[in-house]
């Protein structure tokens, strides 16, 4: 046993410090990227957003939608191969990655996908643990069967593992263990790392590398997806975020809260009504009972189940996210998105923000 007494942070830990700026507008601010991938030698160009290959997020319909505005979609490992033969064809295939676990039948089937829609190019490779040994033998030997496409590997939080992940053969390692926001893996386990902390540590050991890392999970806003890209994130993966819209599927539950207030006319009870969506990790027991038909008596979940608001299109939420990145750019004189880490100085705060009305509301 050994303790780390270096301070470690999240994104609630810190506030991005101001400085002189020469942009006049939000709109002079260029938030594509264009990367060149370490082992596949592919490019890419686009704004580097994702939705996360979650249930209710990552969706044949939110990467329609998605890719609209230049982000990226890695979609649920529960598409069946005839389904993805079906909608590939209307997909930007730089703008989606097909997701697959690490069984013998994960990669049968992921061999069958890629045989059949050969245009395909970005392959994710997704567990919730990327420190076991099998998980490195697994994105080697994807990447022996598959040299020119570009592999996502994770989730790992420290600049060992990246490194080790990136020589294994993966060109974007995933980053992130317990930050989310239906993610109980720090409850039942007592394992995990703050991401602003993850994403510093390992970007550094990524980029040392010439490869690249997402950071997966934490963004709870705006300012929380702009903390990640100063902090070095090349890719930025959102769930939460994502999650309650029209494009992620899912029936809309519908209730009426009594307002505890009378109509003066008809002296009837006012209610208000409110919808929301059924959101849950992907390794809680909602999950596992779905796709696995039981949660395994060797296991336990580490997701939860919560019901969110719905939020309506997508459309939205992206503008709003967007916006908020571009604004952090102007207040910090990044011209490009790529230049933010360059101009990003965190100074360690308290308190984020003043929540008194937030509270009040609640």
């Amino acid at each position: 046993m050994r303790i780390e007494f270096d301070e470690k942070l999240d994104f609630s830990d810190v506030l991005i410090r101001p400085k002189r700026s020469t942009l006049a507008s939000r709109r002079d601010v260029d938030l594509n990227r264009e990367y060149m991938f370490k082992h596949s030698k592919q490019s890419w160009k686009g704004i580097p957003i994702m939705a996360s290959n979650m249930d209710g997020v990552g969706t044949i319909e939110m990467a329609q939608e998605l890719q609209k505005h230049g982000l990226f979609t890695c979609l649920v490992k529960s598409y069946d191969e005839a389904t993805i033969n079906q909608y590939a064809p209307t997909l930007n295939p730089n703008h989606f990655a097909v997701s697959t676990g690490t069984s013998k039948a994960d990669f049968a089937n992921l061999k069958q996908v890629l045989k059949n829609n050969p245009n395909i190019q970005f392959i994710c490779i997704d567990v919730a643990n990327g420190y076991s040994e099998h998980f490195g033998d697994f994105v080697e030997a994807v990447r022996k069967a598959y040299p020119n496409h570009v592999i996502i590997a994770g989730n790992v939080v420290t600049a060992d593992m990246t490194q080790e992940l990136i020589l294994r053969g993966a060109d974007i390692v995933k980053v992130g263990i317990g930050p989310g926001s239906v993610c109980t893996t720090r409850i039942q386990t007592g394992v995990g790392y703050p991401q602003l902390s993850a994403i510093i540590e390992c970007a550094d050991a990524a980029h040392g590398l010439g490869a690249h890392i997402i950071s997966d999970g934490g963004c709870t806003c705006p300012g929380d997806v702009a903390k990640a890209f100063g902090a070095g994130a090349d890719f930025v993966m959102l769930g939460g975020m994502f999650a309650g819209h029209i494009e992620g599927g899912g029936d809309v539950i519908t209730e009426y809260h009594d307002t505890l207030q009378r109509d003066q006319k008809t002296n009837e009870t006012i209610f208000i009504k409110k919808q929301f969506v059924e959101f849950y990790g992907m390794s809680s027991s909602t999950a596992m009972i779905k796709h696995h038909g039981e949660v395994a008596d060797y296991r336990s979940s580490e997701g939860r189940t919560v019901k969110i608001p719905f939020k309506g299109h997508v459309e939205t939420t992206v503008k709003d996210i967007l916006g908020g990145v571009r604004s952090t750019c102007t207040y910090v004189g990044a011209p490009t998105l790529k230049q933010l880490s360059k101009c990003t100085t965190f100074i360690k705060v308290h308190r984020q923000y003043n929540d008194v009305f937030v509270r009040e509301k609640h």
